[in-house]
């Protein structure tokens, strides 16, 4: 050995035992896989900034575990098949964790090689009751799933509705659709009955012939089980065409986007939200921080903010990022404080506790139903 490389390797060493170990100066990739392009990207957009501002925070109080946070990001556009591609990219690419995907579609079709490979992912938006019920290890979601939210809206319609004509309306995704289905069963459980089931295609731009069989049967109520696309312009359509009915909805048109596209006829929708930012004072100093950068905390921003607060604390539990060891910590039964509130998840992969409730909008705004 050189007298150059004796004097290098004992510079090593010493470094590593000032530091307490070489993981002092080393980096730990998380990989983010969002929808980011294509008609439903503002969605992934908002959790891509939510992971962004997580990471920043918690890289400048000292990272996790004496490592800084590095992202690995993935577009999968929200379709299935190139979800399972980005999957197989971030195992190459040796991951501690994913937060992702955006869409239930492309997160159930993810979600098994995340599984197999060992990796955790922890998914903001995908609702889908599908996802957990598998037997996975290491999936898990800071949104609360399909029929959790189903039976806060299909509660609400059985009290207050029960003697009106009760339409569905769903949109085919497997978000829709299973929304849709956990809200009916609900509203069937209490002994109410829907008068008509219908089903639109994602991306049409004229719902007329669906209006026109809502008007035939003079209905009252219509629960819609989709994205903000579709639903603002059939709003807006059934409001052109005289269709007065009261229209309710679920989180995926918790967005701003589905206001600029329904504008004012979006006035009085209903729909179901899980802690929004708004009436949350879990969030108070992250929205003020995040409007301090004109980043808007409204939609999934929060959720995959959570995401990757709930790796990184049950990482420091585990006082590994080892994913065996942390998603072991994150099925203990903890509660994990996080921006939107403490989260504890049971041996599915689901959080414990669910905050949604019905809100109303009021112009731009939300407003908790009493």
């Amino acid at each position: 050995m050189s007298r150059f490389r004796s004097r290098t390797l004992a510079s090593a060493l010493a470094l590593a035992t000032v530091f307490g170990g070489s993981a002092a100066w080393a980096d730990v990739t998380i990989g983010a896989a969002f929808v980011l392009s294509g008609g439903n990207a503002p969605y992934g957009l908002q959790e891509r900034r939510g992971v962004e501002a997580a990471v920043e925070a918690i890289n400048a109080a000292g990272g996790v575990n004496g490592e800084k946070i590095v992202v690995e990001f993935g577009d999968d556009a929200g379709d299935p098949r190139q979800a399972v591609q980005v999957a197989n990219d971030m195992v190459n690419k040796k991951v501690a964790v994913v937060v992702g995907h955006t869409l239930s579609g492309a997160t159930v079709a993810a979600a098994p090689i995340y599984d197999e490979e060992g990796i955790i992912m922890i998914t903001p938006s995908a609702t889908a009751v599908d996802l957990t019920e598998k037997g996975y290890k290491t999936v898990f979601r800071t949104v609360v799933r399909d029929d959790q939210q189903g039976n806060v809206a299909g509660a609400y319609i059985a009290a207050q509705f029960k003697d009106k004509k009760i339409a569905f309306v769903q949109d085919s995704t497997t978000y829709g659709k299973g929304l849709a289905d956990a809200t009916k069963a609900a509203l069937n459980a209490a002994g109410v009955k829907e008068t008509a089931y219908e089903t639109i295609t994602p991306g049409e731009l004229d719902y007329s012939a669906t209006i026109s069989k809502l008007k035939s049967q003079n209905i009252d109520v219509v629960y819609y089980g989709g994205l903000y696309n579709e639903a603002g312009l059939l709003l807006r359509q059934m409001r052109d065409q005289g269709l007065q009915a009261q229209f309710i909805s679920g989180d995926g048109l918790y967005a701003q986007d589905f206001w600029s596209i329904v504008g004012p006829a979006g006035e009085g929708v209903l729909l179901t939200v899980d802690n929004p930012p708004e009436t949350n004072p879990a969030a108070k100093d992250v929205v003020a921080a995040l409007k301090a950068k004109s980043i808007d905390p409204a939609g999934y921003t929060l959720y995959a903010y959570a995401a990757v607060q709930v790796w990184a604390e049950a990482a420091k539990k585990a006082g590994s990022n080892d994913p065996a060891k942390v998603a072991a910590a994150l099925r203990d039964g903890s509660d994990y404080k996080t921006v939107i509130g403490d989260i504890a998840y049971d041996a599915k992969g689901d959080r414990t506790k669910s905050g949604y409730a019905l809100f109303k909008r009021v112009g731009t705004a939300i407003e908790p139903v009493k």
